[in-house]
C-alpha cells in the first residue's frame, strides 16, 4: 500500500556503499525503518542524505508492505525546517542525546499519535528557544509517560522516591529507593506547567549531571535493553 504521513527521524544507518537505513517515528504507522536506496550518492535525487539529519521532521510518501522490515519511500519533504536545532552547536549535542534515548526507548512498531505530537511540540520548541539548559530534563520526564513508567504522584509529598515501583514513599524500602537532591527535583519537575517554566528553575553542572544519571537509571529499570547512552557526557560536558 502506498502512504502519506508525517515523521520524525531517529537514526539513520549506512548499508553498503551507498545506501542508508532511517529509522523513523510516524504519526500513522509508529516505529517504521526504510531502505534509501542509493541516497548517499546521489546528487540530484528527490531523496537527499541532508533530509535525514537526527529529529529531522519530515512529511514522507512511502511503499509499506506488511511483515516486511525495510519499507520504501517515494518522496520527502520537510514540513518544518528547523532554524536552529541543527546548526547550533549545544542544541546539536542536545539532539544526539535525545535521539539516542529515543532509540532505545521506542520499540514498538505500533501508532501513538500522542507521543509523535510530543515530540514534534518539544523539537519545536527546542528549535525556537533561546534559553534552554533545562530542557532535557523535563524532557525525559515527560517520555516516561508515553513509554509506560510515569512517576505516580499521588503520594508526591513523601520523601523517597522508589525508581522499582515509580512511586514516592515514606521510607527506603528496596536499594532503589532515593531520598535525595534527585528526588527533589524529580519533584519539581512533576509539577512544572511546561519547557518555559522548567527553564527558570536554577541549576548548576553538576546537579544535572546526577540527575541525568539518576533519570538514565530509571529507564534502564523499566525498558529491557535500554543502555545509557553514549552521548550522555558529551552532553553533561556541555551543560
Amino acid at each position: 500500500m502506498q502512504l502519506k504521513t508525517k515523521a520524525i527521524v531517529i537514526s539513520t544507518l549506512k548499508y553498503g556503499e551507498a545506501d542508508l537505513i532511517a529509522k523513523c517515528f510516524t504519526l500513522d504507522k509508529g516505529l517504521v525503518s526504510y531502505m534509501l536506496k542509493g541516497i548517499r550518492k546521489s546528487k540530484r535525487g528527490k531523496l537527499r542524505v541532508s533530509m535525514f539529519q537526527q529529529l529531522s521532521l519530515l512529511e514522507i510518501e512511502a511503499f509499506h508492505k506488511e511483515n516486511k522490515k525495510l519499507q520504501y519511500m517515494k518522496e520527502v519533504r520537510s514540513f518544518h525546517p528547523y532554524q536552529t536545532l541543527q546548526s547550533n552547536v549545544y542544541k546539536s549535542t542536545m539532539v544526539m542525546f535525545l535521539a539516542e534515548v529515543l532509540k532505545g526507548s521506542i520499540q514498538e512498531e505500533e501508532k501513538n499519535q500522542a507521543l509523535f505530537h510530543f515530540l514534534k511540540d518539544s523539537f519545536l520548541y527546542l528549535d525556537q528557544s533561546e534559553t534552554f539548559k533545562n530542557f532535557h530534563l523535563l524532557f525525559i520526564v515527560r517520555l516516561t509517560e508515553f513509554l509506560g513508567f510515569y512517576p505516580d504522584q499521588q503520594s508526591i509529598d513523601f520523601p523517597v522516591f522508589d525508581m522499582l515501583n515509580g512511586v514516592f514513599q515514606l521510607k527506603e524500602y528496596n536499594s532503589y529507593s532515593f531520598n535525595d537532591s534527585n528526588s527533589g527535583l524529580l519533584k519539581k519537575l512533576l509539577n512544572v506547567s511546561g519547557f518555559e517554566e522548567v527553564n527558570q528553575i536554577k541549576l548548576n553542572q553538576e546537579r544535572r549531571k546526577n540527575f541525568l544519571d539518576f533519570m538514565m537509571l530509571y529507564y534502564e529499570l523499566h525498558m529491557q535493553g535500554f543502555k545509557k547512552p553514549k552521548s550522555l557526557e558529551i552532553l553533561q560536558q556541555i551543560f
